[in-house]
This record gives structure tokens, C-alpha cells and sequence, in this order.
């Protein structure tokens, strides 16, 4: 008997599950090339995806034969070069087609396998093992998602939740209750027809009435249905809110006069891939732009990124502006707070020890988390010193990193934001 399998109503992309089986085989080469591909072109640049290239030998697959068991004559015709006994050498040259080497007229080999990832792909494998620390569920007004639970019995429902056994006894007890007395009056009726005809009595009146009456109540009862829609029962479902997890992040760029441009261009692609990053890992997440100099300004995305106003530094501003904008907008107990701070760690000397002070009594015990990223080549600032003492009182809730070139950026920011063993 043969089997006919009809597989012209499959999609065109019969292929889709066999890549995805090759992804999750050689994930951790595509991981090290995306991170390779990250450290060397520009974050922004993220409208196509990443060629990857895996050794040829590390795709070959184990095989199972027969050994080559005794001993064997082989005769290869045409042989001027060896005689009997001798060993053949192994070919020399590149064999594995890695283009290093000169050019040589032996030796043959595969060049390395490569294939091109997506967009999507490449953003999965770049945000892989990310997550914001200290998530938590918080109370929500509002919320927009539910959960289906059963809230018990109701008369009216789909046929597809109907409740047999609860439907089953409603009508047991509809009969009962609607039959009650003519059951007890049929009982009775037959205990007296039974006497009558126990005492042999010929009272034939009264023996056919009695009949007539065990006829009439057993009609009654019969008339009774077994099953009414009065008795159908369904299981009740009802939609429960389902309390999700709401973030806020704020960015905190310092655009004074002390960064060079090509500081401020690292700042700028840290925020960038934290943007990417909490953009397609969360639906519900706000992000707040704070730049600050002298002075700080809550700005939308595109001035936050592109616009060229400098001035001094007093890096508390924009601590104050955030806490402000907090307890405005942001309820501690509605909301995830989280913040990254990005500057080359130059301050006014007599506003240190102020952003350390409202770290530690004003802000930190509402935040969820707090990264501080420090932009500079040369030894820390003194804001580095000051938030080190935050970092002691907070260690679970606050981290600081140093960036020194663009390259530094992507491992910072996994340090960062990597997901821990309790998230």
C-alpha cells in the first residue's frame, strides 16, 4: 500500500523551520559574529541584517560506516610516481579555503559557509539574555490585559460549557418538587389497592377507583419531563485583570561643554541601543530624554539626539528635573522606575557630593535600577568617587561602568542590562 502525501497547500516558505533549526544549532557562532558585527559599524545602522560565516568544519556532521578493517590491495592504474610499500603524503596548501597563504599548484579544500541573517534575526541574537533588572508587578488602573477564569454557575451560557452534573441534579429536583405529592399520594394509593386485595375484599367500586387513581397520578408523573431548559446549567467564564508590568526609563545625557564630539557621539549610540533595546523587548515602557549642561530640559527623541546646545555642567539639575517629573507623572506604586546616566564624569566641583546626596535619600529608594555610565579615557572624576558610595548603599539597585572607546560600548551595555539568575 503507498501513502499519497498532498503538499500543494503548504506555504512557500517550506523552509522556514529548517532555518530556525540551523539558528538554534549554531547560535553561539552567530552570537559572536553579531557582537563582532556590533563593535564595528555604527548602531544606527540597523536596516539589514549581518552576513555570518561559520568554518566548514564546524558544520560537518558525524557519519556512522564501516572501518577500514585487515588488510587491503588496491590498484590504482596509471601510477608512474609510487611503488609498493611507500606512503602517500598529505596534499599541502590551504586546504581550508580561509584566502591566507600564497598561491600554490596543490591542495584543495571549502571555503567557509556563510549566509546572510535578517533584521529581526540580528536584533534577537543582539538583545539575547537582556532584561531589565528588578522587574516587578505593580498595581495598575486601568490595565488593558486579562486573564480567564471560571466565576462559577450560570443559567445562561454556549452549549460548549454546559455542566452535565449541575444540569443533571437541577432537574432531579424540578421532578422531585413537581411530583412530590403525587408520589407520596401514588405510594398511598397502592398501599391501599395492596390491602384491599390482601383482604380479599369485593368491593369492586372502590378497587376500580383506586386503579383509575394510580393510572391518573402515574399520567401526571409521566407528563413531567425528564429534562427542561429551566435545568441547564453552564460553567461561567468572566475576563479578570491581569496586572502587568509598566516601566519608565529616563535618560540622563550630559551635553556640556567639557564632551568633545566624539564623546557625546558615545553617549548618543548608548542610548541608541538602549532605545532599540527596551523598544522591542516591552510594550509597555515610556522613555523620558533629559539633557542636561547648566541646566536641565525634558526634550523629545529627535532633540535629544540631535541637538547642538551646550553650556556648563551641574549634573544635579538633571537629578532634581528627573525627581520632579517622578513624583508628577510616576507613581512609585504603579511604576518600574529606571534611569542611565551617561557623562564624562566632569562636575562642579561643589555639585558632587549634592547629586550623591539626592541619590541616596531621594531617589534610589524609589528606583528599580540605576546605571551610570562614564565617558572618558583618562582617570575617573570626582563624580565617579561620589557615586561609588551610592553604589555601596544600593548594590543590588545601582551600577556604574567606565566607556572609554565606541568599542567598549555593546560589552558595557550586556553588563549592564544582563539578565540575572532571579529575573
Amino acid at each position: 500500500m503507498s501513502h499519497v502525501i498532498d503538499r500543494r497547500l503548504n506555504g512557500k516558505n517550506k523552509s522556514t523551520v529548517n532555518r530556525q533549526r540551523f539558528l538554534r544549532r549554531y547560535r553561539e557562532h552567530i552570537k559572536k559574529a553579531v557582537e563582532e558585527a556590533v563593535s564595528r559599524r555604527s548602531i544606527t545602522d540597523m536596516e539589514h541584517g549581518e552576513q555570518i560565516s561559520i568554518p566548514s568544519r564546524d558544520i560537518d556532521e558525524p557519519v556512522l560506516h564501516h572501518g577500514q578493517g585487515g588488510r587491503q590491495d588496491r590498484v590504482h592504474p596509471g601510477n608512474r610516481e609510487f611503488t609498493q610499500g611507500e606512503r602517500i603524503a598529505r596534499p599541502k596548501g590551504g586546504g581550508a579555503g580561509q584566502g591566507s597563504g600564497k598561491a600554490g599548484n596543490q591542495g584543495e579544500g571549502l571555503d567557509e559557509f556563510v549566509f546572510q541573517i535578517t533584521q529581526d534575526e540580528f536584533l534577537d541574537f543582539m538583545f539575547e539574555g537582556l532584561a531589565l533588572p528588578n522587574l516587578i508587578k505593580r498595581h495598575l488602573s486601568g490595565c488593558d490585559t486579562f486573564k480567564t477564569v471560571r466565576a462559577g454557575i450560570s443559567s445562561d451560557g454556549n452549549p460548549s460549557r454546559i455542566n452535565i452534573v449541575r444540569s443533571l441534579r437541577a432537574a432531579h429536583a424540578r421532578r422531585i418538587a413537581l411530583t412530590g405529592s403525587s408520589r407520596a399520594r401514588l405510594k398511598a394509593a397502592l398501599a391501599e389497592l395492596a390491602a384491599l386485595r390482601e383482604a380479599g375484599s369485593t368491593d369492586q367500586p372502590s378497587l376500580a377507583r383506586l386503579e383509575e387513581e394510580i393510572a391518573a397520578l402515574r399520567r401526571r408523573i409521566d407528563k413531567v419531563p425528564f429534562l427542561d431548559t429551566f435545568d441547564l446549567k453552564y460553567n461561567l467564564l468572566s475576563k479578570q485583570p491581569n496586572p502587568s508590568s509598566k516601566a519608565v526609563m529616563f535618560c540622563l545625557m550630559d551635553v556640556s561643554g567639557s564632551m568633545t564630539q566624539a564623546t557625546k557621539d558615545i553617549a548618543k549610540r548608548f542610548f541608541i541601543l538602549l532605545y532599540l533595546f527596551l523598544k522591542r523587548s516591552y510594550d509597555k515602557i515610556e522613555v523620558v530624554f533629559i539633557r542636561h549642561h547648566t541646566s536641565a530640559r525634558e526634550v523629545d527623541e529627535d532633540e535629544f539626539f540631535y541637538s547642538r546646545e551646550t553650556g556648563g555642567t551641574i549634573v544635579s539639575s538633571a537629578l532634581k528635573l528627573m525627581q520632579e517629573i517622578m513624583q508628577a507623572r510616576y507613581p512609585v506604586h504603579e511604576w518600574n522606575l529606571y534611569a542611565a546616566q551617561a557623562s564624562d564624569g566632569d562636575n562642579w566641583n561643589d555639585d558632587s557630593p549634592l547629586c550623591r546626596d539626592l541619590l541616596l535619600r531621594q531617589i534610589m529608594p524609589s528606583m528599580q535600577y540605576f546605571s551610570y555610565v562614564e565617558i572618558t579615557p583618562r582617570e575617573h572624576q570626582a563624580l565617579w568617587d561620589e557615586y561609588q558610595q551610592v553604589a555601596a548603599a544600593f548594590p543590588d539597585s545601582f551600577a556604574q561602568q567606565q566607556i572609554v572607546s565606541a568599542a567598549d560600548i555593546y560589552p558595557v551595555f550586556r553588563e549592564l542590562f544582563q539578565r540575572r539568575i532571579d529575573a
